[in-house]
């Protein structure tokens, strides 16, 4: 479907892939405001999460109705980094009024592993990476979205969502 209105923005994939890295520098290209979803998990998602448990679709659901209530809440357009990975996700995040459309960022398992290990403070543990990976689902045909190789640098990610969302809601997809 067409649309005049600028699409939110949801640059998903599983931990590790540099959401949050490219999410911020997309919104900081197409004027944005920047929304981290890890934000909104409630405390025992992390509390899980802490733990090395991974969560359920029954754990993730309150959190993805508050990422889709933020996107419906006021008249501000987003750039979200969210897992989204799989489709009833991002059907709660497409549920509002305005478009979304998906940046999915990909790339081998041993690298975000490796990226996973190098970060500090972070409650998504690199033993959880497998069980994300079990749980992604692709983006479908039907879904507005493009699949971003996390091997180019993040301008250039980052530069390739920006200009996909801006020509996604000028032509139907």
């Amino acid at each position: 479907m067409c649309s005049e209105r600028r699409p939110h923005i949801v640059v998903m994939g599983v931990a590790g892939c540099g959401k949050s890295t490219i999410a911020r520098r997309v919104a900081a290209l197409t004027g944005a405001e920047f929304l981290d979803a890890d934000d909104l998990h409630p405390g025992a998602n992390i509390e899980k999460m802490t733990a090395g448990i991974p969560l359920t679709d029954e754990d993730r659901g309150p959190w993805l109705a508050a990422v889709a209530a933020r996107l419906t809440a006021r008249d501000t357009r987003y750039v979200v980094a969210c897992s989204a990975l799989r489709r009833q996700h991002r059907e709660v995040l497409r549920s509002g009024p305005e478009p979304v459309i998906f940046a999915h960022l990909t790339g081998p398992a041993a690298t975000i592993r490796a990226r996973m290990a190098r970060r500090s403070g972070h409650f998504m543990l690199p033993g959880m990476l497998d069980s994300q990976l079990a749980l992604l689902e692709p983006l479908e045909p039907d879904e507005t979205g493009i699949v971003l190789d996390i091997a180019s640098p993040p301008d250039v990610i980052a530069r390739a969502a920006a200009e996909f969302s801006k020509e996604s809601w000028k032509v139907t997809p």
